[in-house]
């Protein structure tokens, strides 16, 4: 079982001197218990003995007995106390003693609970955020396999699962263990015969348990993995709610949601029943148990040479009795193991997925771009599925070049190779005649600023957003930039101005502003390359005028990448690169194009009558 804990317990490695204290306080806790019990019997057994014997104080010496030992010193003392100041100051004394020790043995319990705490807290907080880290470190391929609402459940739900589940387990794995070993000790210090007669029942009742919680985690994994399906169709839902209205799709959504909800609410009941089992079963074994050792341990008390005394087999009761609650726990987080592995496993899938793109050992910062960006003979294939094959392709500094192709061709997938969202299957990706992977990561992508054709923006401010990713703190530097992509008119316009929030997704501003937004962020970046998956191409006619303007701003000086949708926006490209599966069919000037009357003419064609 410890191997699917292995990664809370790497969190655990430096919290020694806390799982030490841990151990240290819920050792004396359960002393202190087993003390007050101790205490009590001796003083039952005297105070109302009809027949009291004169106190013999008891000869020093080590003793196997144990508990028994302890009975005899305070059976004398007790007995003293009683025979100076008679039972009733006895009576007060030790109901003043066993107060003093159950204080102390909650005492004991709180300090436990205030170490473990944080303990708890730390590992929960390292957990989420070297998951955070992974999702922002693991390459774009990654996220065109998952559902968002999935990878959203594994953060919210199976983080959660394991918090309460897992760490509550470990918990127990500490505690209860301890709390059971210690009261078999003293057991089996009162009476060896008895104790093997119970630890021989103890197997089977954990036998029977495990039996019972085998399919927990099973049933487990398909909640976890149901959950995250209901969560991606409410976020297609939010999404694309003006689609689900326009088609009058809700029945449908609203069949496909409860569908999933009530198969969820199906496992979680199975699940559920079965994690309730853990506590009752527990108890009525333990009884079970309890009723076992009565028969027993009451023969050996009326066999007169067993040695068991009526006084011990008393004390032998009540201290097996403080095992059944701690054993129920143990049972519990036994089942809670099995549930909470499950969210572990799902965690672990992501922790663990391979990073394809990484910095090479050494690697270099591009500290400027000089000369230009080379394809030389790149393939690149996903799963195992051939998108780009043998490009060459020469991106001269300063130059503007556009790729065009029917949907599929490959133009997002090559534009895609130059900030290293994806590394090439075969070739080589040169800048200024050095292999990019030669470069950091974060310094290749310093060098670009991208503009995408779906603007992406974040619940924040104007400013934030245009300085995304950037140092840029100047007010009157944002201002400028806002100015070239010609944002600044609409952001004066704002109540609150750069200060104005955009709302989830920037769903405040029109689609212009929005698309106007993202340019200004590049422009603030002030990259010398520029990757640009058309703009204009979802804008009225009035946006993409002033979009395409703003886009004309930026790239002066600069060389640029551009994904073309709209051929009319490309006529002045340096160089038109037609992409056909793949593969480069043709390449000129729109006018060298034109006149071959190939691939890109039809292209042409068919949206000027489309």
């Amino acid at each position: 079982m410890m191997n699917r804990f292995s990664r809370i317990l790497f969190y655990l490695r430096n919290q020694r001197r806390n799982i030490l204290l841990y151990v240290i306080f819920n050792l004396f806790s359960v002393l202190f218990s087993l003390v007050s019990l101790a205490m009590l019997i001796p003083f039952l057994q005297m105070l109302f003995d009809p027949n009291p014997v004169q106190p013999i104080k008891p000869t020093l010496q080590f003793s196997v007995s144990g508990i028994s030992g302890l009975q005899v010193w305070l059976t004398y003392y007790i007995g003293l106390l009683i025979q100076e100041q008679g039972k009733i100051y006895a009576l007060g004394a030790i109901c003043l003693a066993i107060i003093s020790s159950i204080f102390f043995k909650n005492l004991f319990v709180y300090l436990s609970f205030r170490v473990l705490a944080p303990m708890r807290n730390y590992v929960m907080t390292k957990l989420r955020a070297d998951l955070y880290a992974k999702l922002l470190e693991l390459p774009m391929g990654f996220f065109t396999e998952q559902r968002k609402g999935d990878i959203i459940s594994r953060m919210s739900n199976d983080a959660n699962e394991v918090e309460w589940s897992v760490m509550s387990t470990l918990e127990g794995l500490i505690r209860e263990p301890m709390t059971i070993l210690i009261i078999l000790i003293a057991l089996i210090y009162t009476s060896p015969a008895l104790s093997l007669f119970l630890l021989v029942l103890l197997p089977i009742t954990g036998f029977i348990i495990g039996r019972v919680s085998r399919s927990l985690k099973k049933q487990s994994t398909v909640s976890q993995e149901t959950q995250g399906s209901l969560l991606s169709i409410l976020d297609e839902t939010l999404g694309g709610l003006r689609v689900i209205k326009a088609f009058n799709a809700e029945s449908f959504l609203r069949n496909k949601f409860f569908e999933t909800n009530n198969h969820l609410n199906e496992v979680r009941n199975k699940m559920n029943f079965r994690k309730d089992l853990a506590s009752p079963l527990s108890e009525f074994l333990g009884v079970a148990v309890l009723t076992c050792i009565l028969w027993f341990g009451g023969k050996l008390v009326l066999g007169e040479q067993s040695g068991l005394s009526s006084g011990s087999f008393i004390a032998y009761i009540l201290f097996f009795t403080q095992i059944i609650n701690p054993a129920k726990a143990l049972s519990t987080a036994f089942y809670n193991a099995q549930r909470g592995s499950a969210a572990i496993q799902r965690i672990e899938e992501i922790l663990q997925a391979p990073v394809t793109v990484t910095d090479a050992p050494g690697a270099a910062d591009l500290q400027h771009f000089e000369k230009g960006i080379t394809f030389q003979n790149v393939s690149f294939a996903y799963n195992d599925k051939l998108v780009l094959k043998n490009i060459n392709l020469y991106i001269e500094k300063g130059k503007t070049v556009a790729l065009v192709g029917s949907s599929g061709a490959g133009k997002s997938s090559l534009a895609d190779l130059v900030p290293r969202f994806h590394d090439v299957t075969n070739g080589e990706l040169l800048i200024d005649g050095v292999n990019i992977k030669s470069y950091t990561q974060q310094s290749v992508r310093k060098m670009m600023g991208i503009v995408t054709q779906e603007p992406i923006l974040f619940n924040d401010t104007i400013a934030r957003n245009i300085a995304l990713g950037t140092e840029v703190s100047d007010e009157k530097d944002i201002e400028q930039a806002a100015r070239i992509a010609n944002a600044w008119s609409f952001i004066q316009q704002k109540e609150n101005g750069l200060h104005e929030n955009i709302g989830d997704r920037g769903n405040k501003l029109s689609g212009g502003e929005k698309q106007r937004l993202t340019i200004a962020r590049a422009v603030l970046k002030n990259p010398p390359i520029l990757i640009l998956d058309e703009a204009t191409s979802s804008l009225d006619t009035e946006s993409e005028r002033s979009v395409q303007e703003a886009i004309n701003n930026m790239m002066k000086n600069r060389t640029s990448l551009v994904i073309a949708h709209r051929l009319s926006t490309i006529r002045h490209a340096d160089e038109i690169i037609v992409l056909h599966q793949g593969e480069i069919t043709e390449r000129g000037t729109h006018d060298q194009l034109m006149a071959i009357n190939g691939q890109y003419a039809k292209l042409i064609n068919m949206q000027a009558f489309g």
